[in-house]
């Protein structure tokens, strides 16, 4: 019964749209009273389960939107928390690698500091050796000359104890002679007066 009464009223609407007014291909000019009159008859003649039936595809649409929406939020949450997961990890990514590359160079740096602390230690043991090479040879030649002094002072020595020795030797020397002349005019005195008073 319902069916024929939307049958009956489509059909009427139907007859209204070929009694209007045609001035465009695909335009039909009718009045808006009768239309509505009918689409409001039709409206009234639907079933009520048929409504309820329109209204739970609309609530299942709404509920099929409303699940697709809170999908793509946790899509786009879960993007902005691997997006997020990944920053870190990149971010945890580039600080080990600054972290890498300041170990590098501290290591280079201490090497280098190893390097040059061993050649100015090499330096310093080499100047120290020619230091003392020369300190040693200063302190040879200064002995030495300590020693060539010495000699000289002693040939000096030698050489005044030496003229002195011979000084007293000749001074020796001329008082015996000066002493045996003595003794010797001393005899001729007395011979001359024995010959004089008793001549032979």
């Amino acid at each position: 019964m319902t069916q024929l009464r939307i049958k009956e009223l489509l059909g009427r609407a139907n007859l209204i749209l070929d009694k209007g007014f045609h001035f465009l291909p695909g335009f039909v000019m009718v009045k808006s009273s009768e239309m509505e009159a009918i689409l409001d008859r039709i409206d009234a003649s639907i079933p009520e389960d048929i409504k309820e039936a329109e209204s739970i595809l609309r609530r299942r649409e709404e509920i099929q939107i409303e699940a697709q929406q809170r999908a793509e939020r946790i899509i786009m949450d879960a993007r902005n928390e691997a997006e997020k997961i990944l920053s870190e990890s990149e971010l945890l990514n580039q600080v080990q690698r600054e972290a890498e590359k300041i170990k590098e160079q501290v290591i280079s740096e201490c090497q280098d500091l190893r390097e040059k602390t061993i050649e100015e230690a090499k330096q310093i043991k080499i100047k120290a050796e020619d230091e003392a090479h020369r300190t040693k040879e200063g302190a040879e030649n200064y002995a030495e000359q300590i020693l060539n002094n010495i000699e000289n002072d002693l040939t000096q020595l030698h050489t005044i104890v030496k003229n002195g020795q011979l000084y007293l030797e000749k001074l020796r020397t001329s008082e015996t002679g000066q002493v045996q002349y003595a003794q010797n005019q001393e005899q001729y005195r007395e011979e001359d007066y024995t010959s004089a008073n008793y001549p032979m």
